[in-house]
């Protein structure tokens, strides 16, 4: 099993399309094992898009993703990181296709409302950026059999 962070940005909450997103992850099948509203500091910011600081865009992407709370969540599947990153479309909802959570929410490449790890070793760091190993809950859901074959 692998997992990834996912956080519904601040455009997500303030839209009010978080059960929605949420329920895409739920209804592939997909376990979430953590999950927490927050408020996203400026430190946080900094610590999770450390290879953005010294970018120009970087200011206006720290203005954005601390300007109301976030949801961030634990997701936990086979092939989790990649199921996940095409559950959300292309970064620019523009370009994103429909059936997406991108294309069919979201019109901005920067208001494009859910981040997700984009690699096992993005998934750990950020995960534990926002998560105590206390706060993660890996369970078995009682519907596995109904969802993966035994040998998956």
């Amino acid at each position: 099993m692998e997992r990834s962070l996912v956080l519904l940005k601040p455009d997500c909450v303030q839209r009010r399309l978080m059960g929605r997103v949420l329920a895409r992850f739920e209804d592939k099948g997909l376990n979430v094992i953590a999950m927490k509203m927050l408020q996203v500091t400026p430190d946080l910011a900094k610590q999770h898009y450390a290879e953005h600081v010294e970018k120009p865009f970087y200011p206006g992407l720290e203005a954005f993703i601390t300007a109301s709370p976030i949801v961030a969540l634990v997701v936990e599947g086979l092939e989790v990181i990649r199921v996940v990153r095409e559950i959300l479309g292309a970064t620019s909802g523009l370009k994103a296709a429909a059936g997406t959570i991108r294309g069919d929410y979201s019109s901005s490449r920067q208001m494009n409302l859910v981040h997700a790890s984009d690699g096992p070793e993005a998934a750990a760091r950020e995960i534990a950026l926002y998560f105590k190993p206390e706060e993660v809950f890996g369970y078995e859901p009682c519907l596995t059999p109904w969802l993966k074959a035994s040998d998956e």
